[in-house]
C-alpha cells in the first residue's frame, strides 16, 4: 500500500529576534562572570550558524528567573495556538477538512501536559470522534521522523486513510538561568521554538512524494550523549561534545544499508532532508555528504533562518522541498538524529 506525503506547514510563536539584537540580554546574563567566560560565550552565540531564533516568549522573559510551573503552563498555552495554526495550514494546502483525518500524532520534548496536545486539537478542529491519537514526548531531535515512521506503518495497515504528524517544540522554555554549563550555553544558542506540520495519505486518489522506505539506527552504549535532566527548575540540557564523532563514526552504517535494503545506492539520491542539529553536527554531516558528491543547503538554510527547533526542524526542511514541486522519479533522504541516541530515516520519491 502506497503512502505519500500530501503536504508541510510551518507555524512560528510570535517573538523573534537576530542573534544581534540578543547580544545585550547575553551581557546582562554574564555579568558576574569572567571577562574571559563571557567572551566566549558570546563567541558562540555569533558562531552558531543562526541569524535569527523565534520564541514563545520574549528574551526579557527568558533572561528572567521564574519557576518551572510558570515556564511549563507558557508552554502549555503557547504549544496549542502553534499546534492549531500548523495543522489548519497543512489542512489548507492538502485541500481537506479536519474530519477528514484518521490518525493524529502529536511530538514534543520540551514541556509536559496531561492530557496531551493532541486532545486539545480534537477539541479546537473538531476532529473524528474516533481518531487514533499517539502522544511522542521523549524522543527529542528525532520525533519528527519517529512520528512519520509511526504514521506510515498505521497508512500502510489501513489504505484510504490520512494522518497528521504536529511537532510543537519550544526550547527556550528549557532555558536554565543559574547554569553556566556548556549544554546550557549551546543549547541556548542554537535552539529556537517552532511548529510544524505534516499530512501522510494512503488514500489513492492523493498525490505527494512516496515513503518507500523507513527504519530506525539505534547506537549501543550511548545513552549519555543527549537528552534532558529533570531538574527541580525546569527540564536541564544534556549535550554531550562526542555527538558530531559519534554520528560520523556510524554514518556509513546508519546510510548505506538502509540504501541497499531498499534498491539504491547513495548515487540514486539527488536530495537529503537532513535535521540541521547545529553548526558542529551540519559540518560533520556536510562533510560526508559532500565525500559522496552531495550538498544539505536547505538544512544550513533553516538554521540560518529559525535555529534548531528540536522535532519540527526537520520538518521545515522537508517543507522547502515540497515547495519545490520536484521532477517525478527523484528521490530524498529523510534524515535525523535523537536522544537514545538513535537516527531515524525515511526515503521519498517524488
Amino acid at each position: 500500500m502506497s503512502v505519500k506525503i500530501q503536504s508541510v506547514a510551518k507555524a512560528l510563536p510570535p517573538y523573534t529576534r537576530t542573534t544581534e539584537e540578543i547580544m545585550p540580554f547575553l551581557d546582562l546574563w554574564l555579568s558576574g562572570q569572567e571577562d574571559r567566560f563571557a567572551r566566549k560565550v558570546k563567541k558562540i552565540f555569533e558562531n552558531a550558524a543562526v541569524d535569527r531564533r523565534y520564541s514563545i516568549m520574549g528574551p526579557e522573559d527568558v533572561f528572567t528567573k521564574t519557576s518551572f510551573e510558570e515556564k511549563n503552563d507558557l508552554y502549555v498555552r503557547e504549544v496549542i495556538k502553534l499546534g492549531r495554526e500548523c495543522l489548519e495550514g497543512a489542512l489548507t494546502k492538502a485541500g481537506l477538512s479536519p474530519q477528514s483525518l484518521d490518525y493524529i500524532i502529536t511530538v514534543s520534548c520540551t514541556g509536559i501536559m496531561i492530557p496531551s496536545l493532541d486532545a486539545y486539537l480534537i477539541n479546537a478542529l473538531q476532529l473524528k470522534q474516533d481518531i487514533v491519537r499517539l502522544p511522542v514526548t521523549e524522543m527529542g531531535c528525532a520525533a519528527g521522523i519517529s512520528g512519520m515512521i509511526y504514521a506510515k506503518k498505521f497508512l500502510q495497515a489501513n489504505p484510504g486513510k490520512r494522518a497528521a504528524v504536529i511537532a510543537v517544540e519550544s526550547p527556550t522554555a528549557t532555558f536554565q538561568l543559574d547554569d553556566f554549563s556548556m549544554p546550557n550555553i549551546v543549547s541556548a544558542a542554537i535552539f529556537g521554538d517552532g511548529a510544524a506540520c505534516v499530512i501522510l495519505s494512503s488514500h489513492p486518489d492523493d498525490e505527494g512524494p512516496e515513503i518507500l522506505g523507513e527504519e530506525m539506527y539505534h547506537f549501543y552504549e550511548a545513552e549519555h550523549l543527549m537528552g534532558f535532566h529533570l531538574t527541580n527548575t525546569g527540564l536541564q540540557m544534556v549535550l554531550d561534545v562526542e555527538v558530531p564523532d559519534q554520528i560520523a563514526a556510524h554514518f556509513p552504517d546508519i546510510i548505506h544499508p538502509f540504501l541497499s535494503r531498499n534498491g539504491f545506492t547513495i548515487e540514486d539520491i539527488q536530495h537529503f532532508i537532513f535535521h540541521p542539529g547545529g553548526k558542529k553536527i551540519i559540518q560533520t554531516v556536510e562533510g560526508l555528504f559532500q565525500e559522496l558528491g552531495k550538498n544539505i543547503d536547505d538544512t544550513k538554510e533553516v538554521l540560518r533562518l529559525y535555529g534548531n527547533m528540536s522535532s519540527a526542524t526537520v520538518l521545515y526542511v522537508l517543507e522547502r522541498f515540497m515547495d519545490k514541486k520536484l521532477p517525478a522519479g527523484e528521490r530524498g533522504l529523510m534524515l535525523s538524529f535523537g536522544p537514545g541516541f538513535s537516527a531515524q530515516r525515511i526515503l521519498l520519491e517524488w
